[in-house]
Formats: C-alpha cells, sequence, structure tokens
C-alpha cells in the first residue's frame, strides 16, 4: 500500500469517527448507488459528481450498462447499496417524489411535493397525499415540523379544504402563511422564490416544471447546476429509497441527490413514512380520499369490477395512455385474460405487460382508443 493510500484511509477513518460523534451512530455511512443511462452530459459528469459526494463524506457506486436498472434492483435486494439514484424508474401509481431545491429569494431549502410519478389518477387526491408524502421527505430530512403550503394552480383550493379537514380530525400539519398581504395557505409565484412554505404541494407536471427552473436558471436550461434532483420516491408501502436525477443533472445535483438520499436513510425514512401513514389514517385520511373520489363521480354508473389475472412477469412497457384512462386500459386487457400492471416511466402512464403479450396487448389499447 502507498503512502497516499494508507494517507486516504486514515481521513476517511477520522471522517466516520467525526461522523459517528455527530450522530450518534458508529455505523458505517449507507451506500448509494448511481445507475446511470442516458445522461446527456457524459459520464465524466457521472464520476464528477460521486467525487464531490465523496469529498463530503458521502459514499456512492456507480452501476453502468444497458441492465443498470437490474442491477441497481439486486443490489437493492441484497443490501449491498441502501440507496439508488438513477435517472428514470417506473414508480407504481401511488408513489412519486420529493424534490428538494435551495430558493434564490432567501437561498433556502424547500420540498416540492411532488415532481415526477403518479400519486393518484385523480388531481386533488393526489395532492393531498402529495402533502403527507412531502411532510415525510422533510421530516426524514431533519426538518421537526415542516409547514406546508400550496401552489396556487388548479385543484388548490379543494386540496386545502381536504387537508383542513384532516388537521381537524388530528393529523398534526402546519400550515404555512403566504407572505402576500392576503396571506392564505394557497402560495403565490413570490412564496415559491422566497421558500415560505417547507412543503410545496403541487402536482406532479408542474412540480417537474419546477424543478427544472430552480435547477437549471442559473445555466440557461441544459444543465442543471443546484438543488438536490427530483428526490425519493415516496407512497404507502413502497419500501426502497430510490432517487430521481434527469438527463439534464449536473454533477452537483448528482451529489446533492446522494447526500439526500443518505439523509433520507440514516433518519429512517421507511420508518418515518409508517409513522405519518399510521397518523393521517388516525384522522381519517383514507375517507377523505375516497370522499374525493365520490364526488367526482356524480351520477355515473360505476364502472364494471374486472378482476386480474394470475400476475406474471412484465416487463414490456406500453406508453402513450393518458392518466386518467390508465387504470381503464389495464382492465380491458384483464378482461381479455392478459396479465397488465400501471406504471409511471420518466416520460409519462405506462401499461406493463409480458414480452410475450405485447403486440396482442397494444392492438387491444388500440381498438379501444387507448393508444394510436
Amino acid at each position: 500500500m502507498s503512502e497516499k493510500q494508507i494517507k486516504k484511509m486514515i481521513a476517511n477513518t477520522f471522517l466516520d469517527i467525526a461522523d459517528a460523534l455527530e450522530t450518534g451512530s458508529f455505523g458505517k455511512k449507507p451506500v448509494i448507488g448511481v445507475a446511470v443511462a442516458g445522461t446527456e452530459h457524459g459520464m465524466d459528469n457521472i464520476y464528477k459528481g460521486v467525487e464531490i459526494a465523496e469529498k463530503k463524506g458521502f459514499k456512492a457506486v456507480v452501476i453502468e450498462g444497458e441492465d443498470a436498472h437490474k442491477q441497481m434492483e439486486a443490489m437493492l435486494e441484497s443490501g449491498e447499496i441502501q440507496g439508488a439514484v438513477t435517472m428514470h424508474y417506473p414508480f407504481p401509481i401511488g408513489v412519486s417524489t420529493v424534490g428538494r431545491v435551495v430558493t434564490p429569494g432567501m437561498g433556502k431549502e424547500m420540498y416540492l411535493a411532488t415532481t415526477t410519478g403518479t400519486s393518484s389518477t385523480d388531481r386533488v387526491e393526489g395532492m393531498v397525499k402529495n402533502a403527507v408524502y412531502g411532510i415525510i421527505a422533510a421530516k426524514a430530512s431533519g426538518v421537526a415540523c415542516p409547514t406546508v403550503g400550496i401552489a396556487n394552480i388548479d385543484g388548490a383550493r379543494q386540496t386545502e379544504i381536504a387537508l383542513k379537514k384532516l388537521q381537524a380530525n388530528g393529523y398534526d400539519i402546519k400550515f404555512a402563511e403566504s407572505s402576500r398581504a392576503d396571506g392564505g395557505v394557497v402560495m403565490r409565484g413570490n412564496d415559491l422564490l422566497a421558500a415560505t412554505s417547507d412543503v410545496m404541494v403541487m402536482d406532479p407536471l408542474t412540480g417537474n416544471l419546477m424543478m427544472k427552473i430552480f435547477s437549471a436558471y442559473t445555466t440557461g436550461g441544459n444543465y442543471e447546476s443546484l438543488g438536490y434532483g427530483y428526490g425519493p420516491g415516496i407512497g404507502e408501502g413502497f419500501d426502497k429509497v430510490i432517487m430521481i436525477i434527469s438527463r439534464a443533472s449536473g454533477a452537483p445535483v448528482i451529489a446533492g441527490a446522494i447526500e439526500y438520499a443518505t439523509e433520507l436513510i440514516e433518519n429512517k425514512v421507511l420508518e418515518v413514512a409508517k409513522k405519518e401513514f399510521e397518523a393521517a389514517k388516525a384522522a381519517g385520511y383514507e375517507e377523505i380520499l375516497a370522499e374525493i373520489r365520490d364526488s367526482k363521480k356524480g351520477a355515473a354508473e360505476a364502472p364494471k369490477k374486472v378482476s386480474a389475472p394470475p400476475k406474471e412477469v412484465v416487463t414490456y412497457e406500453i406508453h402513450g395512455i393518458e392518466v386518467i384512462d390508465l387504470e381503464d386500459a389495464a382492465a380491458s386487457l384483464w378482461e381479455k385474460g392478459m396479465y397488465a400492471e400501471t406504471g409511471m416511466g420518466c416520460t409519462g402512464p405506462v401499461i406493463l405487460v409480458s414480452d410475450a403479450n405485447a403486440e396482442a396487448a397494444r392492438a387491444i389499447l388500440a381498438e379501444k382508443g387507448y393508444i394510436q
């Protein structure tokens, strides 16, 4: 072993000791896998991001190759890595990602709930869920009592009513007050710039747009240089720490995503999530969500109930389906005896079927008008 290697080993040991004294934990830092495919800035950018993170005391490994996602999932299952950062991931419906940015107005961190994925095919139901997801991400990042604001977009008022009902029923949610003269929990553009609330609730398409603006407003848009990326997939029952970045994410954002993932794991994000869902359910969370769904049905006839065929491995993705039609599209395949699952890829909603059923499934969906 060279003198340089020995010095590096000693330095890393002292960093581990210092971290253990600060956190009270004498275990090793979690290892974060960075699964790369399709970056617009080349592999040097990925390695630079990992290098920046490692200089800050975090641990990461790069996962390359065409089957990077499969390798990543296998490494998560085996415990070789404890979390992952990747450029796209087909989260199931019900799971969406909470981004984390540093806002220009006050230089304050803010959690965008959410930025990719789909919490629900109903807009308002999804935003109510996103509020809980944002609280989970903020608490698991060390924000003890995060404040919540709702971006002034379509569905904001219905979301406010539902969340205040949840609060009245006993769920511990602290609402922010807009910095504008008329106040209120519905946040204006100024509030986004200043991070008036710790958690900013919105639909994922708006969140994705905000994430890109906050990450790349200093570079002209083609290089995301600021913040922590699009965040972890959060949803009830989802048991992995998988962080999303984009093809435009630069080295500083990759490093930020590794840091964000490490904090979540060290603060036991899955346990935080379990406790928050339990607390929300005790305050009527499921009943409130059901009320939102029922209010949209009106006098419409209840849809025909279709049971899924026996489960099988599904790896073929069918794109181009409207998110509001996703569940009905899957049910149309079930009616024909084909097993299918719904998911959310990096470009939008997907139906997942087996390779053997791919051609037939596409024909059925085209006949029904779900795809062209």
